[in-house]
């Protein structure tokens, strides 16, 4: 059959079609909430299993865990997370656990990274593809609302100096390494208060460990300076972002954060990972975490 001069420019215009890679669409950054944002280490303990139930009806695509808040870690309670996460349709993204890796005591710090170790097994038991740490502190600044009042930031103990801090940080961190990749955890950094509190220490202890199981967990309301700038500075080496809410005014500190801004910062960074809520406000949990995500939702779409 003899094809005419119109078959053959369709022809040619879908062999050229299919050369030309079609524009990516961009990832879609999910949301999820802390169980942290329904409890602030006050009173009795928030159900994890309501927050789980709350996430899916407000909208969240995932629900982060913080360690403290779990009644327990029997198999039975464990298994029930994952259940009702599962039956939510829900991500559990990040196990978020505390320890002290600043301490000039080696058995203080041994026993820190045997407590990541657990961790790291937990969160391998509860489905979770990674725990936040921190770096720790000098503890010279006993209360941590007068911690607060100072940004965070502390001076050594009498004797020592922040190189032994970085030093105990990142041997630590590595220890903890061998046990992450086996269990298939990633360890994510926070800029938390303490060792980390400044973009630039953190920034110093990431780059001194080569590892693809370990990142920085992003937290825009833990800067003491200018927050836009720190996520600047952090947002390229982002594996997860925590985002704080204050409504009725913070615990220790309020923040007017601007998150189209910020949002434009991590998309322009190439970040495309989980964002987590974490509401630090007074403003009761049920009407300030719906709140808070609408405005997450239209920042990120």
């Amino acid at each position: 059959m003899e094809l005419t001069r119109r078959d053959l420019l369709v022809s040619a215009a879908g062999s050229l079609a299919a050369q030309v890679p079609a524009t990516a669409a961009p990832a879609r950054i999910r949301l999820a909430v802390s169980t942290y944002s329904y409890w602030h280490f006050r009173g009795e303990r928030y159900p994890i299993e309501k927050v789980i139930e709350d996430a899916a009806r407000i909208g969240f695509d995932g629900v982060e865990i913080l360690h403290r808040q779990m009644r327990d870690e029997s198999p039975a309670y464990v298994n029930e997370i994952k259940r009702l996460a599962f039956r939510n349709s829900l991500a559990l993204v990040m196990l978020s656990i505390h320890q002290n890796f600043v301490s000039p005591s080696e058995e203080e710090r041994r026993k820190a990274i045997r407590h990541t170790e657990h961790c790291i097994e937990l969160a391998a038991r509860l489905g979770i593809p990674c725990i936040r740490i921190n770096s720790g502190r000098w503890g010279t600044i006993k209360s941590f609302d007068e911690l607060m009042k100072v940004r965070g930031i502390e001076p050594p103990l009498p004797g020592y100096t922040d190189e032994d801090a970085f030093k105990w940080c990142i041997e630590c961190i590595e220890a903890c390494l061998p046990a992450a990749e086996k269990a298939g955890v990633m360890l994510a950094l926070e800029n938390h208060w303490g060792l980390t509190t400044q973009p630039e220490n953190l920034l110093r202890i990431y780059r001194s460990i080569r590892s693809p199981w370990f990142g920085i967990n992003l937290d825009t309301g833990n800067f003491p300076d200018d927050p836009y700038a720190g996520i600047e500075k952090l947002a390229p080496h982002a594996i997860i972002v925590q985002a704080k809410t204050y409504h009725g005014g913070g615990e220790w500190y309020t923040l007017d954060l601007d998150y189209k801004r910020i949002a434009a910062i991590l998309r322009k960074a190439g970040y495309s990972g989980w964002v987590s809520l974490e509401m630090e406000g007074k403003e009761p949990a049920a009407t300030a975490v719906p709140k808070s995500y609408r405005i997450l939702k239209e920042a990120f779409g």
